[in-house]
């Protein structure tokens, strides 16, 4: 019943992922959230978001920050992490993904989705065919709008944990 919102992964932390693993199974490109999956909601980057993008320019992974928010955030974070970027990404729909993909010049065979949320960027991921990861929030502290959703994730997390074993 939930299966549509169960990540292909679940970590504490975008830190915690092996992209290197990663590169050498094929991926080229990683898509991400910015918001509770990078840094706290709102923040600047900080020397470990500087540290990762370095760390995946280096590898030779493309990235693109797609978010939901506006412009203005979108921007400022782009403006010390210097990858491409997608604002009012309007996840869950497919339509944003692909043209990130586009942006970096992958597709959903060598792209890799990271995010926080499973009801917009878990599922917008899988809608268009992306291998996912779930990571833990960073922060507890955020909008109305996603502390009650965050109250549904936790039903369907239950669920998957359950089914995982």
């Amino acid at each position: 019943m939930f299966d549509r919102f169960y990540p292909d992964e679940y970590v504490d932390s975008t830190y915690v992922i092996d992209f290197e693993k990663l590169f050498s199974e094929g991926y080229r490109g990683v898509l991400f959230d910015i918001d509770n999956t990078l840094v706290p909601h709102g923040a600047k980057a900080d020397k470990k978001v500087l540290e990762l993008f370095a760390r995946l320019k280096k590898l030779g992974m493309a990235s693109c920050l797609i978010s939901n928010n506006k412009l203005e955030r979108v921007r400022s974070f782009h403006d010390d992490v210097q990858v491409t970027y997608i604002e009012k990404a309007n996840k869950p729909s497919s339509k944003n993904y692909i043209r990130a993909m586009e942006l970096i010049g992958t597709n959903v065979d060598n792209t890799i989705f990271v995010g926080d949320q499973l009801f917009t960027d878990i599922y917008g991921a899988k809608r268009t065919g992306l291998r996912n990861i779930l990571v833990k929030p960073i922060n507890a502290k955020e909008e109305i709008q996603i502390v009650i959703k965050r109250y549904f994730e936790k039903i369907v997390l239950y669920f998957y944990k359950k089914n995982r074993g």
